[in-house]
């Protein structure tokens, strides 16, 4: 059964660029995509993705309070948190509204593949 992942990410550049290494891995697929929290609470309604990679700074809605909706009304699907933004209280606030992990948007591809793997089993990272 293929992981079924939504990206989340204001710049449609980095959207593009994970849905086309995310078609690379055989147990992953890419469903929907979204340029902001808004967006992504409507189309996680509608698709029901396993994983939400989502950025944490954007136009309207921000990550955070995006996650904290997903998770009020589909607690079922995970939440990666994929941002240029490390401050300790950020990271903290996106674990507060219920992220399942952390990223920064520096890592490597393969260690965000990973990291949606753990979250679809239901760990943390």
């Amino acid at each position: 059964m293929r992981i079924r992942i939504m990206l989340v990410d204001d710049h449609a550049i980095v959207r593009h660029g994970l849905s086309q290494a995310f078609q690379q891995e055989d147990d992953m697929v890419v469903v929907g995509q979204a340029n902001d929290g808004h967006s992504a609470v409507k189309r996680v309604r509608e698709l029901m993705p396993d994983v939400v990679v989502m950025d944490i700074h954007m136009p309207g809605l921000n990550g955070i309070d995006a996650t904290r909706q997903i998770q009020q009304e589909a607690p079922g699907v995970k939440v990666i948190a994929l941002s240029m933004h490390s401050t300790r209280p950020c990271i903290k606030e996106i674990f507060r509204a219920g992220a399942s992990a952390y990223l920064h948007k520096d890592c490597e591809f393969d260690e965000l593949a990973q990291a949606v793997r753990t979250v679809a089993e239901g760990k943390t990272t």
